[in-house]
This record gives structure tokens, sequence and C-alpha cells, in this order.
């Protein structure tokens, strides 16, 4: 029998039933990803396996450091045949980790091929998979028609341009794609050598002069309406830990106008900015009907070695540990005390905080069905027992029904399986709890649950336009 066959992962009979009869046949909305809307815009064809496989994975260059691949067949200048190579050497290590699982769901479900990725099948997988790649279903616009994606909310910086979104827009494209506010830069201010030039691109990007703090947050507004007149309907940050020391307008000023003259911000004058400038967000969020995004608990950039020949996000970042309950809870008080508590969905990536976060939405439900979410597991716990933690905490605590369930959070077009691998992750531990009476032995009870967390929660949740 094939690795991945018809029943992979559903290790018994009601789990074989939801997902074949209410899972698999779902389309897909992504909601959080990094994929480029350049390459959308551009439906762009890929050269071969590498390029498409490999670029950008800080996933597959973590395990490839892991075993022991120079860093130059990794983010270096490598030659695109060596580098599969390096990571068809890398695979048979991975055995236990996700990496495993998605490599040949990928191969499976975009190229039909079964054999397991090694050494020795290296180069009939490349050439096989070279042979396909020319086709017209292999370029972006193919690949999302294949895998059924009907929208996609890509993570876009405040001051980005829109235009490639908007080429998108215009296009015959079925797939439709949203950009997502991500405007972490925009309390940089302990770091001014990289916040001024942010904060006039910024200006330039919005029409308004940033050059005081009144400037800088109209400017923001600027860009959430541009965003949202582009369809978007979500912001996404990303934080150690929330912001929760707020200062008065005052204070957050004179913090900007020193960042502005090249004077750096001390860590408390930081986190009182950051405050400041999310607070005025996520009451924008709130007034526009957005969902907000909160990351929390990454430690990012480890390796300062790396980071100064690499650079940001190449598999240096690890779980942190920080102390999550009290600033989560006192930012979200904060915007609920004032009615401008935005939908909000927290995702973690300390295992730790399960509870914490899965308990914590419960404070400020209310008014909308689900209206504060605790994501899918996030990183370094996308993998089956991250999500069967995350899938615990959320019934223990709260609503699973709710759930608006799985999202890639990748930058690579061949992704997509991951939204399988959730599904059958979700069915197999429903059909357990099944099986040992712990639910309903009721099919059409908890397969509809199944149906909603794999599209229509998020589709209800995020009021995205869809195509027919």
């Amino acid at each position: 029998m094939a690795f991945i066959h018809d029943d992979f992962l559903l290790g018994n009979a009601p789990a074989r039933r939801l997902y074949h009869e209410h899972a698999a046949a779902q389309p897909i909305l992504d909601y959080h990803n990094h994929l480029s809307p350049a390459e959308i815009a551009a439906d762009r064809r890929f050269a071969n396996l590498a390029e498409i496989w490999l670029e950008g994975d800080h996933y597959k260059w973590r395990a490839m450091r892991a075993n022991g691949e120079p860093e130059e067949l990794i983010t270096g200048r490598g030659e695109a045949h060596t580098k599969y190579l390096a990571w068809a050497r890398t695979v048979p290590h991975t055995l236990g980790n996700p990496l495993y699982h998605w490599t040949h769901l990928e191969l499976k479900r975009h190229f039909g091929i079964d054999e397991l990725l090694n050494a020795d099948t290296a180069q009939s997988i490349w050439d096989r998979a070279q042979e396909q790649l020319a086709a017209p279903q292999f370029s972006v616009h193919g690949l999302l028609q294949r895998a059924d994606v009907r929208a996609l909310c890509t993570t876009d910086d405040p001051a980005d341009s829109l235009q490639h979104h908007q080429a998108i827009a215009a296009s015959t494209l079925r797939t439709r794609v949203y950009p997502t506010f991500r405007p972490d830069k925009a309390w940089g201010v302990d770091h001014p050598a990289l916040f001024n030039p942010w904060a006039e691109r910024l200006a330039a990007a919005s029409g308004v002069d940033t050059g005081t703090l009144a400037g800088f947050m109209d400017a923001l507004s600027r860009r959430i309406e541009d965003f949202h007149a582009l369809g978007a309907r979500l912001s996404d940050h990303s934080f150690p830990y929330c912001f929760a020391e707020f200062p008065s307008a005052s204070a957050a000023a004179t913090i900007f106008d020193r960042a502005r003259a090249g004077h750096a911000a001390s860590p408390e004058q930081q986190r009182q900015f950051g405050a400041y400038v999310m607070l005025h967000l996520g009451q924008w969020y709130a007034q526009r009907g957005w969902a907000m995004q909160l990351h929390l608990g990454p430690q990012r950039n480890n390796s300062a070695r790396l980071l100064r020949t690499a650079g940001t996000d190449i598999g240096c970042d690890s779980i942190g540990d920080w102390p999550q309950a009290a600033p989560l809870g006192a930012f979200l008080s904060r915007l609920d005390e004032d009615g401008l508590l935005p939908k909000t969905i927290l995702y973690n990536n300390n295992p730790a905080d399960n509870y914490v976060f899965a308990s914590m939405i419960g404070n400020f439900q209310g008014g909308i069905a689900g209206k504060m979410q605790f994501g899918s597991g996030w990183w370094h716990l996308d993998q089956q027992e991250g999500m069967e933690w995350q899938m615990q905490a959320l019934a223990s605590c709260g609503l699973l029904s709710r759930f608006i369930g799985m999202l890639t959070d990748s930058r690579s077009f061949l992704s997509f399986p991951r939204h399988e691998y959730f599904r059958r992750t979700l069915c197999n531990w429903l059909g357990r709890a099944m099986e040992e009476g712990r639910l309903p032995n009721d099919d059409a009870l908890v397969g509809d649950m199944v149906r909603r967390i794999c599209f229509q929660n998020a589709a209800d949740y995020l009021r995205l336009a869809l195509p027919e």
C-alpha cells in the first residue's frame, strides 16, 4: 500500500466516515498565509521543483541545517537541482516530523507521485515533476484552481503598494485574493534607523505626512481604508506578548518625536508606544467589522550569526517562554471597555499557554457567534499532536463547533494539502472520541460540525466576498 492512501491518518471507522463523507469535499478558505501577491498577479510558472518547493520554506531550511547541509544549499546561492538533492537527502531523517507527511502529501496530490523521497529516488521524482511543471495546471492560478481555493488572504505591510492586489482583482482568477493588514513595523521606535525610512514609505503610500504622531496615525487609518476597499477584512500582528502599558497621547507623541529625531526608545517606551498604536488599530478594526489576528509567543532570530549573514525568517525562531495571561487580558479588556473589541483570533506558539488562550477568549465572547477565536495550532504546533492539543483545550474551555479551522501560514503554493492534513487529524481525533463513547456515535451531528470547521465557519466569520 502507498504511504499516502485513502485512509491516511484515519485510525478508526468513525474517522473514516467523517473524513470521506463530510470533510474531503470541502473547499479551502486559506485566511492566513505569506504567499506573494506579485506571483499571484503574474500567474508565475516555476522552472523546477526546487523553485516551487524550497524557496522561502524555513521549515525545510531548519531541517536541512539539522541534517548537516551547508548554508549554501539552504539560503545560499547553490544551484537549484543541488539544493533539491540536499532536501531529498534530508527527507528520510524527518520521520516523526510533519515535514515527512507534508512532503509526501504534496508529491501525491500535486504530481501523483507515490514514491518515498530519498537520495535514491530523488532524480526519478525530479524528472517526473519536471515533465508536469510546464503544464497550465502548475502555474499559480492553476494550482489555486486545482486545490479548490475559494479565497486566500496574503500578509501585507501598510507601506506596501497594493498594485498587485488591484491587478488580481481585475483578473479572471476565480480564487478571491485579499490583503491582510500587517503593521508590525509601526511600533519600531526602538530602532529609528529602520522605523524612520518605513514611516516615510508609509507617507508615500498613504499620501499623508508622517512627521507628527497625528499624521502617522492618520496614515495608518488611511491605509486601513485602502485595504478595506480591496476587500480586506483582517489584520495580523505578531508579538512576544501583548502590549498593555497604555500611555497618554502626549507621552506617545514624545516617544514618537524622539524616534523621528533618531533617538531610540527604551524597551519600556517601545511597549508603551506599541500599546498606544494597537489600541487605536483595534478600535478602527471594530468600527469596520474586521477581525484582528494576534500571533503571540515566538522568540525570533535566535542566531545572531545567521541573522547577520542570511537575514530574518530563515528558520532561526523558536518557542518563547513569555508571560501571556496578564497583558493579553489587559489589552482585550481595554478594547472591550470602550465597546470596541473587534473579532479576534489568538494564536499561541507555546503549548504551555493552550489553556490560558482557550480560557481567555471566553471572557470576551458575545454578540457574534465565536467572536473570540483560539486559532489553529501555529508554527511549532501545526503538526498532528499540536493540533489535537489546541482542539482539546478549545473543546474543554469553549465551543469547538464555532472554530474557524485551518490555515497554511505558508510561503509555498504547494502547501494547500496541509488543509487535508488538518482535516484528517480533526476527523481522527473526533472519531476516536466517538468510538470511545465520549461523543455520540452520530455521524450527522458530528459530521455537520466537521463540515463547518473545514470551511463554513471561517466563511461566516470573516464575511469575505467569495466566488459563487
